[in-house]
């Protein structure tokens, strides 16, 4: 096996054991249980919380479901008085999604308690290993926003691997339910 599938795998294994971890219990979960929202919905106020006004295609973009899908979650969030849709004044035919006070009071709460979680999760590094993981994250998220064409080339005897996208859902699944 070459390295880099080798240390692919190793990361894979080691996010798994991560994510088996009670104590490391997803915020965004806990929050879906909390505030009796469906973790779409969530993160569709995270999004709209972080980023302010999102079209309804962006919006489901954002959270990987279809816009078919997306207008349903957005339908139930403006009901009940989360969100609220407008239309843009210079195309009519763009809508979008934006939070209401109330839709951004739950996101900046669960975005509190992701930090809280974040913090617990880095307190378990000494201060050059939470640097060095901070420098990794950040090459990786440079590299990424790169064009496939201007990205360092890869290591000799290393091919490409086609980018992986996310897969539809099951025929009769509903993603917000």
């Amino acid at each position: 096996m070459r390295t880099i599938e080798r240390d692919a795998r190793a990361v894979r294994e080691r996010l798994i054991v991560l994510a088996r971890r009670r104590s490391l219990r997803d915020p965004v979960a806990a929050a879906c249980d909390a505030v009796g929202l469906t973790a779409p919905q969530i993160h569709a106020l995270l999004w709209l919380g972080r980023d302010g006004p999102l079209t309804m295609g962006e919006l489901a973009r954002r959270i990987s479901v279809t816009e078919k899908t997306v207008t349903g979650i957005v339908d139930r969030l403006e009901r009940d008085g989360f969100l609220h849709r407008e239309r843009d004044a210079e195309d009519r035919r763009v809508v979008r999604a934006r939070a209401t006070g109330q839709g951004e009071a739950v996101s900046r709460d669960i975005e509190g308690g992701v930090q809280e979680k974040l913090v617990q999760l880095l307190e378990l590094l000494d201060a050059s290993d939470r640097r060095a993981l901070v420098g990794i994250l950040e090459r990786l998220t440079e590299r990424l926003e790169q064009p496939l064409d201007a990205r360092p080339a890869p290591a000799p005897g290393r091919r490409r691997t086609r980018k992986v996208g996310h897969a539809a859902p099951p025929r009769g699944r509903r993603e917000d339910t």
